[in-house]
């Protein structure tokens, strides 16, 4: 069976402290730990200086629209940077994992919590730290 998935792209600095992320959780704090672990897993790793710059990094600001036609416009963020800010979304949110790697124009399908799948595709990266030098 083909992989309909597409293709995602990490930095190794991401890679790094995702997997550190995932190694400081007990085993079932979220359900979508195991589809981020297979996500990191297949990953293509590049340098943060080599990552596109239509690339979904981590600290990303990105516009994406759901199958509803729903589109919404967050960053990226690792839990401990959620503060409450509602125009954050934690790498541990079924739709902050989905991102993650993908390009402008793509979209991936995703498990929803409580079951079935959602359809997640990226319309803008609209700032990406490794783009700005940030990194």
């Amino acid at each position: 069976m083909m992989d309909k998935r597409p293709k995602i792209i990490l930095t190794s600095y991401d890679l790094d402290r995702l997997d550190a992320l995932l190694e400081s959780l007990p085993g079932k704090t979220f359900p979508g730990r195991d589809e981020l672990r297979a996500e990191l897993d297949r990953a293509d790793i590049v340098e943060s200086n080599e990552v596109p710059a239509d690339v979904v990094t981590m600290n990303s600001k990105v516009r994406f629209a759901l199958e509803s036609g729903e589109e919404f416009c967050l960053t990226l963020v690792y839990p401990k940077d959620m503060n409450g800010n509602a125009e954050n979304i934690s790498i541990l949110a079924p739709v902050g994992s989905a991102l993650l790697g993908l390009s402008t124009g793509e979209h991936i399908e995703w498990a929803k919590p409580g079951g079935g799948t959602m359809m997640v595709r990226i319309v803008e990266v609209v700032y990406q730290p490794e783009r700005e030098g940030a990194r």
